[in-house]
């Protein structure tokens, strides 16, 4: 990451109308492209979340948030997970967010969702995954968040998606129309796993910071013990809670050659107050996914 000359972790900074939360990120072609949730909140004081997207070449200069979801409080459309190449095709997976009601936070009807793209930039309306299987009626399925697509490298074909419900739930399909429910799993939200030395390596979020969880079959995982807050006690825009880790294995790509991070800092007061402003979009990254840097860290 030398050759990225970066004075600040910040990529985008929230303020009291606009919070950026919930990043994941594709490398292509040497350009950065940012999926998140855009939180803006109008003049009425009414709130809406989207899911938007930037692209940089240098990640320090982004353009402009664009829009790819509705306005609609009943929807939301938000929480990218990520963003997978299949069939020719891309595919992005978010969750619906409804809060119709003034609601703080989305209420018993956010479900999951896939649109698709074949240029990253225009997408296809959110179609609902059947996470739970066919059997399963809608208004049966519970709330569910913040889903994540993982190809199972024993097994060419097969995806599984995790999502928040009852910790961290999963389910598996070879189409993405036909799903089977395969429980779930002590974890907390925002989940995202790439694969390291043979084994599946899954970040997390609890109540702050981002956990890590390690699995050779994507089913049993076992925690480790080290919990990664980045420079959070010096950083007043990350007071509040550092969570939403989204992790790139990069370590193969000439002049990046690392793993890199995304994640969002709410600050300085705790992301229960300030849920819909002031949280930023960060970066760090890492050779070994122990030791982490950033822009502007001190040396020790």
């Amino acid at each position: 990451m030398e050759g990225y000359q970066m004075t600040s972790p910040v990529l985008l900074r929230g303020d009291h109308k606009k919070a950026f939360r919930d990043p994941c990120a594709l490398y292509q072609d040497g350009i950065w492209w940012l999926y998140y949730t855009l939180v803006e909140t109008e003049e009425d004081g009414r709130v809406y979340l989207y899911t938007a997207m930037s692209q940089s070449a240098n990640l320090r200069e982004w353009s402009k948030p664009l829009l790819l979801t509705p306005r609609d409080q009943h929807l939301n459309f938000s929480s990218p997970g990520n963003v997978i190449r299949v069939n020719n095709r891309w595919r992005m997976c978010l969750q619906s967010y409804p809060r119709p009601n003034g609601e703080k936070y989305g209420n018993g009807d956010c479900r999951i969702w896939m649109m698709e793209s074949e240029d990253l930039v225009n997408w296809t309306a959110p179609e609902l995954l059947r996470v739970k299987g066919d059997h399963v009626a809608d208004k049966d399925m519970g709330r569910m968040i913040d889903p994540y697509f993982i190809e199972n490298a024993a097994k060419p074909g097969e995806w599984f998606c995790f999502y928040k419900q009852n910790g961290v739930s999963l389910s598996k399909t070879d189409n993405f129309r036909q799903w089977t429910y395969c429980g779930n799993e002590s974890a907390g939200e925002n989940v995202c796993i790439i694969r390291d030395e043979g084994e599946y390596v899954m970040f997390h979020s609890p109540e702050n910071g981002i956990g890590v969880m390690r699995s050779y079959d994507l089913v049993h995982w076992r925690e480790e013990d080290s919990l990664i807050t980045l420079g959070q006690q010096e950083w007043e825009w990350a007071k509040g809670r550092i969570t939403a880790g989204f992790v790139l294995d990069l370590r193969h790509k000439e002049g990046v050659e690392a793993f890199v991070m995304f994640f969002h800092g709410s600050g300085p007061e705790d992301e229960r107050v300030l849920f819909d402003t002031h949280a930023s979009i960060g970066i760090a990254w890492s050779r070994d996914l122990k030791v982490w840097d950033w822009p502007g860290k001190a040396s020790k």
